[in-house]
């Protein structure tokens, strides 16, 4: 019979469960077999169960753990559209600040749209979550653990970082969420996007890590007096450095670079702007991403007919161009709607 893990640190140092380290865990369990760290480590990251869930384990060890290993994300809600193929929780974190993470099911994969930031600094006008402003930076544990609520759900096949806030904002700590989806609950590189509006010296060191991601940048303009408006971080880090850096991450990573262009109606639907994107794309070997325009205030939708004719016109001109599905646009889980007050 296993003995009760006396060593157990005491419930008042509470960690986040994904934040512990396979080490500290083993810490934890002191005076267990070493197979029971190995146990908890699996249920944990390959089957996201809390401790009082993990029945392979004695109920003494169960008990002390969910003392200690607790849910860092308390659920505020959970939302469905689209006959139940779109979900979206409000958690709450420490602050408090809330944020908001997006499961969508399609037939050949399960994607959840998780945030790296409670609210978003970089202040596009069109954006509800930059239109919020910025409250704090989440951790690591925080990031991974919303992949795990999504996946006591279903089975997640990918992970997009495109959720609240500016990852490439947030470096250390989504580089440490991306390593520990990769390493530990075995997601592969190719299914997992970081999204950027465009932070350089962030795009500069994701090249050197060594880590594959998919990089989607967020350019929604392809002249700098338009993107100064639409994506203020321009000013800093214009069109000509942002090529350049995404040229050379190509390069390093093998990966093809995907555009993300939020469809604005009179804004960048125009024909000289499909064609400024057009050179954009193909200079870089681009796979471009259009996402009509969920609507916010002072920016409108560009309506069905028109982003189709966008589509066609990107196609004419030798590039490769997607029209984005709009999903769970009435729980305001689509593109640009999360705003972390539960909508």
């Amino acid at each position: 019979m296993a003995t009760t893990p006396v060593s157990l640190r005491p419930a008042a140092q509470r960690t986040d469960p994904y934040g512990v380290s396979r080490e500290e865990l083993a810490a934890l369990l002191a005076g267990e077999p070493p197979y029971r760290a190995r146990q908890v480590w699996e249920a944990l990251h390959r089957r996201a169960a809390w401790p009082p869930e993990m029945t392979e384990l004695p109920r003494p060890i169960r008990e002390r753990l969910a003392e200690i290993l607790t849910p860092a994300l308390s659920v505020c809600s959970r939302r469905e559209a689209d006959g139940g193929q779109t979900l979206k929780w409000v958690f709450e974190v420490e602050g408090p600040a809330r944020v908001e993470t997006v499961l969508m099911a399609y037939p050949d994969r399960v994607t959840v749209c998780v945030s790296t930031q409670a609210g978003c600094a970089m202040a596009c006008p069109f954006c509800a979550t930059g239109q919020g402003g910025f409250v704090r930076h989440l951790r690591s544990a925080e990031i991974v653990e919303q992949v795990a609520w999504a996946m006591r759900e279903r089975p997640v096949t990918h992970v997009v970082f495109m959720g609240m806030g500016e990852p490439l904002a947030n470096y250390d700590q989504t580089i440490g969420a991306l390593r520990r989806l990769h390493d530990e609950m075995g997601i592969s590189w190719r299914r997992l996007t970081l999204s950027t509006v465009g932070i350089v010296p962030g795009i500069r060191r994701l090249t050197t890590e060594g880590i594959p991601v998919n990089l989607a940048v967020s350019l929604h303009a392809a002249n700098d007096t338009l993107r100064d408006e639409l994506v203020p971080i321009n000013r800093r880090y214009p069109l000509a450095r942002l090529a350049e850096a995404c040229a050379d991450y190509v390069g390093a990573t093998r990966r093809r670079l995907s555009l993300e262009w939020a469809v604005i109606g009179g804004v960048n639907d125009r024909p000289e702007d499909a064609e400024e994107l057009a050179r954009f794309a193909r200079a870089l070997g681009a796979h471009v991403n259009l996402i009509p325009l969920n609507e916010t205030a002072g920016y409108r939708a560009p309506g069905p007919p028109r982003a189709v004719h966008f589509r066609a016109r990107l196609r004419a001109l030798g590039v490769n161009a997607t029209l984005r599905r709009t999903r769970g646009q009435e729980i305001a889980a689509a593109c640009g709607q999360l705003a972390g007050g539960g909508g």
